[in-house]
């Protein structure tokens, strides 16, 4: 009954919303397309080794095709209060035990049943950059504090986009934001990214058990399916007998930085596609990356064009801290205090090769 109650209560602020969409476009001509919807990236068009513009981005067409699907899988969402997995859909701050929404299994995914994700945010563009601006009320979705966000898309005429995250909040929370794109460089009608050769400066990563919840451990991932610390293909050992990659049906795991956090974006994925020449560099300030290589996806979504999505059509990396960090005390910290103020960057840099 609770969760009727939210889908006729989401429906109905629905429709007393239009969504927006905003472009951005650089000398080069890359020109990036967000909605205030989700804060959502719908399009990216970027050049390839032929000088030709194609989107890089999977979703769909138009802003209201987003709200249609509400149960979409985040495609090019801004995702919060809190990117990735927290287990059993609770923490404990100070002593507190603070309950979340479960919307995936007996977890809390990307912030719950009506994340950031499902939001309209207040946008104002200004030339190649467009700040997004939301408050999330104390207790929203189960997270303590009221927490007022800003996002900054920037596209530079070096063929950059930048998002820079910062939070402020008014009682003790947690909070992990992270964009959703899920990013096929050969263009959008594509079917796979299996070519896609990665290469991610991550000598570890976070094992998972079968609800995908990080056992606390930080594995090496030398000898592993997961050592992309030299380039290869994300396809050539997805298949391998491989316990983790069972668990999340491909890759869903977060890969540990060896950098860490640190105050400006640095170097830490490269992906490139043979075919078309993209190469798109990751820098970011974030500690790890979470990366997915869109196995849930069956064929039942139509993406642009008519296109159907299928299971590894696209990947995802979401720069990030990890998942499940409030009940894991050996991660990074995700604790937020009042006075004190969240600050993070990601950098997708394009190039040719």
């Amino acid at each position: 009954m609770k969760s009727l109650l939210l889908s006729l209560l989401f429906s109905a602020c629905m429709l007393a919303e239009t969504p927006k969409t905003f472009t951005l476009k650089n000398k080069a001509g890359m020109e990036a397309v967000i909605t205030n919807y989700g804060g959502i990236l719908m399009s990216l068009k970027v050049p390839g080794r032929a000088g030709k513009l194609e989107d890089v981005v999977i979703g769909f067409d138009k802003p209201e095709d987003y709200i249609a699907r509400k149960e979409h899988p985040y495609f090019g969402a801004l995702v919060g209060r809190y990117g990735n997995r927290i287990a059993k859909a609770q923490f404990s701050i100070d002593g507190k035990v603070h309950k979340l929404a479960a919307n995936n299994g007996p977890n809390s995914l990307h912030g719950g049943l009506v994340g950031f994700d499902k939001k309209f945010w207040n946008a104002r563009q200004s030339g190649n950059s467009l700040t997004l601006e939301l408050v999330s009320k104390d207790g929203e979705e189960g997270f303590p504090g009221e927490l007022r966000v800003k996002v900054v898309y920037t596209l530079s005429d070096s063929n950059s986009l930048r998002i820079d995250y910062s939070a402020t909040t008014n009682k003790p929370t947690v909070v992990n934001l992270t964009n959703h794109s899920y990013f096929n460089l050969g263009g959008t009608a594509t079917k796979h990214v299996m070519g896609h050769v990665l290469k991610v400066n991550a000598s570890k990563f976070t094992p998972v058990d079968k609800d995908l919840i990080p056992t606390g451990e930080l594995r090496p991932v030398a000898g592993t399916p997961f050592d992309f610390t030299k380039p290869a293909p994300i396809g050539s050992r997805i298949e391998q007998k491989d316990e983790q990659l069972k668990m999340g049906g491909g890759y869903d795991h977060n890969f540990v930085f060896d950098k860490g956090i640190t105050a400006s974006p640095q170097l830490v994925v490269e992906a490139y596609d043979p075919a078309s020449g993209r190469l798109m560099e990751v820098l970011t300030t974030e500690p790890g990356v979470q990366l997915y290589t869109a196995n849930f996806l069956d064929g039942t979504i139509a993406g642009k064009g008519g296109v159907k999505l299928e299971k590894r059509h696209a990947f995802c990396l979401e720069t990030q801290h990890f998942p499940d960090s409030p009940n894991q005390p050996n991660f990074p910290s995700t604790l937020l205090r009042p006075g004190n103020t969240y600050k993070t960057s990601t950098v997708f840099q394009f190039k040719v090769r």
